[in-house]
């Protein structure tokens, strides 16, 4: 049991570095583009901003997702999975926390998606966060140019 909690510190560690860094990498992105945005077509770039953001940040836990499920295909101890689509689906399914139940691992490792599952609603709050975080700035942009008109 300690050896699956601390592999799976060890995961939450490596998907919270991917996540801070993923935000910190396009925080930077959007304020290079925001200064060049041309107030006349502003709609559009916030919308096309939430968009990319949006695919962004789901591309961001796909990979958090595809490490787990690496831990899961990868530990002696797991054979429940065959294949690496069977290990991410799992792991998805667990990330999400939507616990279908049609696919399990064994009682000795299972701790690890108890784990993964406090690891995805944490990193899933976080990127809700930093969406609303955006929405806001675009809020205040376009609430600062109605207030110049």
């Amino acid at each position: 049991m300690l050896f699956n909690i601390l592999v799976g510190l060890i995961v939450i560690g490596m998907t919270v570095v991917i996540q801070g860094y993923g935000n910190i990498f396009w925080l930077f992105r959007y304020e290079r583009k925001s200064v060049q945005w041309n107030v006349n077509n502003n709609k559009n770039q916030g919308a096309r901003l939430l968009i990319s953001t949006s695919v962004f940040l789901i591309i961001i836990h796909l990979i958090q997702v595809a490490l787990w499920a690496l831990v899961y295909l990868l530990l002696p101890g797991i054979t429940e999975f065959e294949t690496f689509e069977k290990s991410m689906y799992f792991s998805l399914v667990t990330f999400t926390t939507l616990g279908y139940g049609e696919i399990t691992i064994g009682s000795s490792n299972r701790i690890l998606s108890g784990l993964e599952a406090i690891n995805g609603i944490t990193l899933i709050g976080w990127s809700t966060a930093f969406m609303f975080a955006i929405f806001q700035q675009l809020l205040k942009k376009h609430v600062k140019k109605k207030s110049n008109l």
